[in-house]
């Protein structure tokens, strides 16, 4: 069984023997990542009230702004297939390769080798755990570490099937879901100084530390 302190000094090393790299791969997977929730929009009050404001509007406007909001939902979608998610693996990827030997920023690109089947499966993953969290917020969030490991798997392989993808990923974390869990909150202290210090601390230390351990607990689980 792998030990939290031991991975996290992993990550930490590697991070440390090529940090600007980690840094610059960190922000731009935070970027990403922070995109990717914006674009599948903000719910709860601010869907009521958006909602609530659509209904007032005269039917013409309504058909106007009904036509802008589907523009803009088809160009985050496509955003989305064609550049957030083939970046986001290319960042995992770049981790990856990172714990073993320093790598430069170029690596981002094999993210690109094969786009339909980064799109499917990075889709049926957010379908699946959509489909969890509606059951409760428990079972998402134990699914959420059920397929934690999917896009590292695609990251190393980008033609790995998605369902292949998906199930290499359930085994892995098999009995390491608890493990990951308290992985995380072990970073709890350091994510607290980075909001203390508005994101200063996250960009240059927290985020690419977090994200050298993760990809060092992949290697350790493959």
């Amino acid at each position: 069984m792998w030990k939290i302190n031991e991975l996290k000094e992993k990550g930490r090393t590697a991070f440390k023997a090529n940090y600007w790299t980690c840094v610059l791969m960190a922000f731009l997977l935070s970027i990403l990542t922070g995109y990717a929730a914006v674009a599948y929009g903000s719910g709860g009050e601010d869907a009521e009230v958006i909602s609530q404001s659509f209904r007032n509007l005269p039917p013409g406007v309504m058909v106007a702004v009904a036509g802008i909001l589907a523009g803009f939902i088809i160009i985050g979608i496509l955003v989305k297939i064609f550049l957030v998610n083939p970046l986001s693996v290319g960042c995992y990827a770049s981790f990856i390769e990172n714990i073993d030997h320093p790598v430069k920023l170029e690596v981002i690109k094999k993210g690109f080798r094969n786009f339909k089947n980064v799109f499917i499966t990075l889709f049926l993953r957010d379908l699946f755990l959509a489909l969890w969290t509606l059951l409760l917020i428990v079972p998402g969030l134990v699914k959420t570490y059920s397929y934690r490991m999917v896009p590292y798997i695609l990251a190393e392989d980008p033609n790995t099937p998605p369902m292949e993808c998906i199930r290499r990923s359930r085994e892995m974390m098999k009995g390491n879901k608890w493990n990951a869990f308290v992985l995380d909150l072990s970073f709890l202290g350091w994510n607290i100084l980075s909001v203390l210090t508005l994101g200063i601390l996250g960009i240059f230390w927290t985020r690419p530390y977090k994200e050298s351990t993760n990809a060092a607990l992949y290697l350790t689980l493959c």
